[in-house]
């Protein structure tokens, strides 16, 4: 939020709805939030909404007042956010360093600088005895440059690991299918991920961690290292430096001073654990139990920093038991050993799930009611047609959310070569309109994939009816072009499709669905072909079969709760059902330690 916008922070937290009022008198201005988080969808944490009731005092003499009623949510932004303008610097450390033999010019670091700017932000630039590797030249891809800032000497210079603030910049190859070129990003505590490079010079910006206060001493070291490279190419050893010219903008109110100050901004930010990295998490279940997993998912008994119960997902597309990759669906296997894989793992869950999240419940709770079709109360009457015990399918949410993010390993990446344009049918979801039914439904007569598209009827008068939309709730099944770059179908088994485009809504039918005005193409599993190559491993030799690692994390020195393994256990079989059932039986899936 630094310098993007002024901005006066009163209880930040993004997803909250309610009702603001404001009151102008004639020396200020009184505005007053009352609002509620998030209820009832599969991203949030509570099925009911939540009280949360707070008030900004504007005086015209400056002074701003800040006061709290009632406030259920835990996790939030509290600051004042003026914009810095101009550009004052000053100059706070400037560590040569000298020649480094068999150093690469563009890793022989020559000097580390450090410069506050505006009194909250901190530059940290790396000087190298040749020009550094620009944007877009492949060799950058896999480069590494650190700038580290300790209270204690780091034994081991400056690594990923030092305690303290870490500013990694990487080198890393460009998206895209054909792409041969690279960008650089910076990753660490404060830090902004965009990164400057000119001539001999690649530097960063960000700003310190709570705790970090103009007049320290501090000992700073910065490190550059080559693609794979196990040890740093150079290094600026540990020089102990004084902090001046700028402090950290983020503070605690409570304990705050007035001499402490003055802040250019000031903010405390509220917030629930960081999660550890994925590739991490992966690592760490692979190296215990083996390489046996084509899935994990993660779950958790504690709250993390996420404003969204759900989580995304990523893995290196690894070609399971028999390893290889696979192509033609338009994303390509990569970095196994970073996963710690010789080739099985596929894809996982970013970060875990939280017990108490409604994504986790079995049944959402008794005697609430909701009309939001994203919603899967707004589903209960038709839902609880099909079971035996009045309620809706256990786990329900948990069914949308695997199968949705699982589902990525193949999907949706295509596009289609129709008349010679290549049309994107995604490009992480499926279009909204791609019209992509369920060949294998999990509940309901009408569903569309889980990636994504609908369920569309062609009215034959240049307007077409929404069946089913693009939304993943209810937990549905996979369209036949998700089957076939999934493996289990061939192409001869998919039907012609369509895209719509230029949607324009024309008002509902007597069932309420959405009608739109839209331009028809239409599109064959070849035009898919066309673009992609075919699905390799075919249908006669790809996986059929596949295992979930069911993972529950807790925080260090704790073991899981009753209600997490009860949770996680009735997840795993329900998934193993969902997922026999929607691939038509055509792929089992266990879920085996």
């Amino acid at each position: 939020m630094i310098n993007t916008i002024p901005a006066i922070a009163v209880f930040f937290k993004p997803r909250m709805y309610g009702t603001r009022y404001l009151k102008e008198l004639g020396d200020r201005a009184v505005v007053t939030w009352s609002l509620t988080e998030p209820a009832g969808g599969i991203q949030d944490m509570t099925w009911t909404p939540t009280v949360n009731r707070f008030q900004a005092v504007l005086h015209a003499n400056g002074t701003i007042d800040l006061s709290y009623n009632d406030v259920h949510a835990q996790d939030a932004i509290v600051g004042v956010y003026p914009e810095v303008a101009g550009a004052s610097e000053r100059e706070i450390a400037s560590i040569p360093s000298g020649a480094t033999p068999g150093a690469s010019p563009n890793l022989d670091i020559r000097r580390l600088r450090l410069t506050a700017v505006n009194g909250v932000f901190l530059d940290g630039a790396i000087e190298t005895a040749g020009p550094v590797l620009p944007e877009g030249d492949s060799a950058a891809a896999g480069v590494v440059y650190r700038v580290c800032v300790s209270r204690t000497k780091p034994a081991g210079g400056c690594t990923a690991d030092t305690d303290g603030l870490v500013w990694s910049i990487f080198g890393v190859r460009a998206r895209g299918r054909a792409s041969s070129g690279s960008r650089y990003f910076a990753s660490g505590s404060g830090v902004r991920p965009n990164v400057t490079v000119q001539g001999n010079t690649i530097s960063v910006r960000g700003t310190l961690p709570a705790g970090y206060k103009a007049g320290e001493q501090l000992y700073v070291s910065a490190a550059a290292q080559g693609p794979g490279a196990a040890a740093p190419a150079d290094q600026v050893p540990p020089q102990l430096v004084q902090l001046t010219g700028v402090n950290s903008p983020a503070v605690d109110f409570s304990s705050v001073k007035r001499q402490d100050g003055p802040y250019a901004v000031a903010y405390e930010s509220f917030h629930y654990l960081k999660p550890p990295r994925a590739m991490d998490l992966t690592c760490t279940v692979i190296k215990a139990l083996g390489d046996k997993y084509d899935f994990l998912a993660y779950y958790s008994d504690f709250r993390i920093d996420n404003p969204e119960a759900g989580t995304s997902s990523t893995g290196p597309l690894g070609g399971g038991p028999a390893g290889g990759a696979v192509t033609g669906i338009g994303a390509e296997q990569r970095n196994l050993a970073s996963y710690c894989s010789q080739g099985r793992f596929q894809w996982q869950y970013i970060q875990p799930v939280y017990v108490g999240a409604n994504q986790m419940a079995e049944y959402p709770p008794a005697g609430v009611v909701d009309s939001n079709r994203h919603n899967i109360l707004a589903y209960e009457h038709e839902l609880t047609e099909r079971t035996s015990n009045g309620k809706i399918p256990p786990y329900d949410y948990a069914m949308s959310q695997i199968g949705h993010e699982m589902g990525h390993r193949w999907a949706a990446f295509v596009s289609a070569k129709v008349n010679g344009e290549t049309i994107q049918l995604g490009p992480t979801h499926w279009a909204r309109g791609l019209q992509a039914p369920v060949a294998f439904p999990y509940q309901r007569p009408v569903e569309a994939s889980a990636m994504g598209g609908g369920v569309w009827q062609d009215n034959y008068d240049g307007t077409f009816t929404q069946l089913d939309d693009d939304y993943y709730v209810p937990a549905t099944g996979w369209s036949y072009l998700d089957l076939y770059l999934m493996g289990f179908i061939s192409p001869s088994e998919v039907p012609d499709f369509f895209i719509l485009r230029n949607l324009t809504p024309a008002g509902r039918d007597r069932n309420g669905h959405p009608i739109f005005r839209a331009d028809r193409t239409k599109v064959t599993i070849q035009d898919v072909i066309a673009v992609e190559g075919p699905r390799l491993p075919d249908v006669d030799h790809s996986q059929k079969d596949f295992n979930t690692g069911m993972v529950v994390v807790v925080e260090h020195g704790k073991v899981p709760s009753a209600e997490l393994l009860e949770k996680t256990n009735g997840i795993r079989l329900r998934w193993m059902d969902y997922w026999t059932t929607t691939t038509g039986h055509r792929s089992t899936m266990t879920s085996e330690p």
